[in-house]
C-alpha cells in the first residue's frame, strides 16, 4: 500500500472532526473524496499532506509515519496559490529544488499542461483554468509520488471544469501518480475515479467506499456510469449540501 490510515480522529478544542477512519490507498491509485461541506474532508487532506496532525491514530507511507509535510507529497489548492510576481516559468521553477536542469524540467511540465507559449506570462493575466494548470504542473514538477488535490476544479465553469478533468488524466496516465482528490461533484467523482470514498456528517466516518469498476475512457451517459452516480447519491442525502 502506498498509503495507510490507521484509527484517525482529529479534534479541535472539544469539536470532534473526524472520526476513526481506517484507510488504505494503493500505488498508482486514483481516490476521490466526497462528502458534506464542513464535514473534515479538507482536513483528512491536510493530515496526508503532514500540514495537520492527527489528534489520535497514525499515518503511513510506505510504513514511515508522517508527520510534517514531505516532498513524496505534491499539494494543488482550490485557489490556485500562485506567486503573482512570477511567470509560469518561475511558478513552477519554485516548486524545483534541484538547481541543474530547473529551467529545462519546469518547461517539459508546463508543457505537459499545454502552456508552452504562456511561460513567460504572469498570473493576472491567465484565466482560472490556466492558473490551474500552472498550479498542477508546479505540484508535480519536483516529481512527488503523491499528489493531493482539493477541490482544485471548484470555481470553473462547467466547460473548463470538464476539460481539466480530461487533461488531468492525460497527465496522470503518463506519470502513475497516487491521487487523493477531493471534491463535492459526484460526477467529477466517477468521472475521474479508480475508487470513490464517502464521508458522513462531522463527525465524519467513512460511509461509502467503492471501486469504479469500468473502463477508464468514460462516458457521462453509459448506464455504468449512471448507476455507479445513482448508488453514490444513495448515500449523499439532502443535508450532505452535496449538488451537481
Amino acid at each position: 500500500m502506498s498509503i495507510e490510515c490507521k484509527n484517525i480522529f482529529k479534534k479541535y478544542g472539544d469539536l470532534l472532526v473526524i472520526e476513526k477512519i481506517n484507510l488504505s490507498i494503493r500505488k498508482g491509485e486514483f481516490l476521490v473524496v466526497l462528502g458534506p461541506s464542513g464535514c473534515g474532508k479538507s482536513t483528512f487532506l491536510y493530515m496526508l499532506a503532514g500540514f495537520e496532525k492527527p489528534s489520535r491514530g497514525n499515518i503511513y507511507i510506505h510504513g514511515k509515519e508522517i508527520n510534517k509535510p514531505g516532498r513524496d507529497r505534491g499539494f494543488v489548492f482550490q485557489d490556485y496559490a500562485l506567486f503573482p510576481w512570477r511567470t509560469v516559468l518561475g511558478n513552477v521553477m519554485s516548486g524545483i529544488k534541484e538547481k541543474k536542469n530547473r529551467r529545462v524540467t519546469a518547461m517539459e511540465f508546463i508543457e505537459r499542461v499545454g502552456l508552452t507559449e504562456f511561460a513567460n506570462v504572469y498570473p493576472h493575466k491567465l484565466s482560472g483554468g490556466m492558473k490551474q494548470r500552472v498550479a498542477i504542473a508546479r505540484a508535480l514538477a519536483y516529481n512527488p509520488e503523491i499528489l493531493l488535490m482539493d477541490e482544485p476544479f471548484g470555481a470553473l465553469d462547467a466547460q473548463t471544469r470538464k476539460l481539466m478533468q480530461q487533461e488531468l488524466l492525460k497527465v496522470l496516465r503518463e506519470l502513475n501518480k497516487t491521487v487523493v482528490f477531493v471534491t463535492h461533484s459526484v460526477v467529477e467523482a466517477v468521472y475521474l475515479a479508480d475508487r470513490v470514498i464517502v464521508m458522513s456528517k462531522r463527525p465524519a466516518k467513512i460511509i461509502y467506499d467503492s471501486e469504479m469498476v469500468f473502463k477508464r475512457d468514460r462516458s457521462y451517459t453509459s448506464n455504468e456510469f449512471l448507476e455507479y452516480r445513482k448508488e453514490i447519491l444513495h448515500y449523499l442525502d439532502y443535508e450532505t449540501g452535496v449538488r451537481e
